[in-house]
């Protein structure tokens, strides 16, 4: 995609705005929408920006900012009858350099970093769940599930399906390939899963998918939601995540001489990945509701552990191997930037491989049956309980601190911590409920 080929893409659809989109540090879509008589300005970088009104951005007193575009990310909006189209941009400062606090560029420097390492980049194949909520009269989200039934259930019960088919045909216009859609396990939930890309590409799809979905939706009569746990009790909504280095020669992560096809730099990735993963959960899992997914009982990982086939553990290796090899990270949920949370797990494998982490040994057993003090007999330790662990665990990884950069962690953790102070000081319904 070049200039040429964007002019030619908006006069052949009668485009007459183009939207300009970023992600602030929490990872939510920002737009600025110009009419198209100013496209010129945008594809050359131009168009500028109060970064001071951007959570975590910049100061007021150096607040200037441009947005320079992305080329490869123009496309037109479907729903919009070729009217408005978009383009993800990078985040520059007033003197015209890189902003250190853009989610993009920390992502951007994950890959550098991997490329130093010698492999071409990261594929990431991701798997966002939502659920469906109907609105009432006033347009205002009822948080009670919209249908009663689970998974892979379908019919005229399942009042989901034609949003699905409709983000699908959205996400297929904006070049998504779509590979499955189906009702989730809890009642009211669903996933559509799109194929893996590159790390850049996939985070850039993450942001789009998660537009796409609320948007359609909202025809629909129906909010969407990425709450990992909206609904107590039932399963919540994760963003387990497909990965794999691959290298010229292919996949990074393959080994045929190996007894379960692993590469000594896949074992070393997993170790790297396990390491980290107490702190980078604090990005992967960016909220205070996320915590309240990653209890036993309900499919998702509460222990730092490793298997083939064994889902309660963190990390599962599906079963396919070849090109195909990679490893499933099962922590992450769809509230998390997906810039920052691809950038840590990267950073945190990489790190594994630079020190050639040895891998424990594969847990095959259920960890959700293991008693305490089994689970210490086999060395396998909890996920964070909480944001505030989670935050604090993070202050301690000097890999990840790096990897974020001083402006983004610094503006990260403000932000978090605040979160977490109010959290604190309210009094909640459960507590009048437990103690009146």
């Amino acid at each position: 995609m070049d200039q040429a080929t964007v002019k030619k893409l908006v006069k052949d659809n009668g485009v007459e705005f183009i939207i300009v989109q970023f992600v602030d540090v929490l990872g939510n879509l920002k737009h600025l929408e110009l009419p198209i008589s100013q496209l010129d300005k945008v594809l050359d970088g131009d168009i500028m920006f109060d970064g001071s009104s951007i959570l975590g951005f910049a100061s007021i007193e150096n607040s200037d900012m441009y947005l320079k575009p992305d080329l490869s990310t123009f496309a037109v909006l479907p729903w919009s009858g070729g009217k408005e189209a978009r383009i993800i941009c990078d985040v520059y400062t007033g003197d015209q350099k890189p902003f250190a606090g853009d989610p993009r560029s920390v992502l951007k420097r994950a890959l550098e970093k991997a490329k130093t390492l010698g492999f071409e980049g990261l594929n990431v194949g991701p798997e966002p769940e939502f659920f469906l909520f109907p609105l009432d009269e006033k347009g205002e989200p009822v948080f009670t599930p919209h249908d009663g039934i689970g998974y892979f259930d379908a019919g005229a019960r399942d009042k989901g399906q034609k949003v699905r088919q409709d983000i699908t045909r959205t996400l297929q216009a904006l070049g998504f390939e779509v590979e499955a859609l189906h009702h989730e396990v809890a009642i009211g939930q669903h996933e559509v899963d799109f194929k893996f890309g590159d790390a850049l590409l996939t985070a850039d799809r993450i942001a789009t998918f998660k537009w796409v979905v609320k948007e359609i939706a909202a025809q629909h009569g129906f909010y969407a939601s990425f709450m990992p746990k909206p609904i107590a009790r039932i399963n919540g909504s994760g963003m387990h995540v497909h990965q794999s280095l691959y290298t010229t020669q292919g996949n990074a992560f393959y080994d045929a001489n190996d007894e379960l096809g692993l590469s000594a730099n896949a074992r070393h990735y997993i170790a790297g990945i396990l390491a980290h993963a107490q702190a980078f959960a604090a990005v992967t899992n960016p909220t205070i509701n996320s915590y309240k997914r990653l209890v036993p009982g309900y499919e998702a990982p509460c222990y730092i552990a490793w298997s083939c086939s064994n889902r309660s553990a963190l990390i599962r290796i599906p079963a396919a191997r070849k090109a195909a090899t990679r490893i499933e990270v099962r922590c992450p949920d769809p509230m998390a930037n997906p810039y920052l949370a691809l950038a840590l797990m990267l950073v945190s494998g990489l790190d594994g491989i630079e020190k050639k982490l040895p891998l424990v040994p594969e847990v095959k057993e259920n960890i959700y049956h293991m008693s305490d003090s089994i689970r210490a007999e086999y060395g396998i330790e909890a996920l964070p309980a909480d944001l505030n662990e989670a935050l604090n665990n993070l202050a301690q990884d000097e890999v990840l601190k790096n990897a974020l950069g001083t402006h983004l962690y610094e503006s990260y953790m403000s932000l978090k911590k605040a979160e977490w102070d109010e959290y604190r000081l309210e009094v909640h319904p459960w507590e009048l409920k437990q103690y009146n």
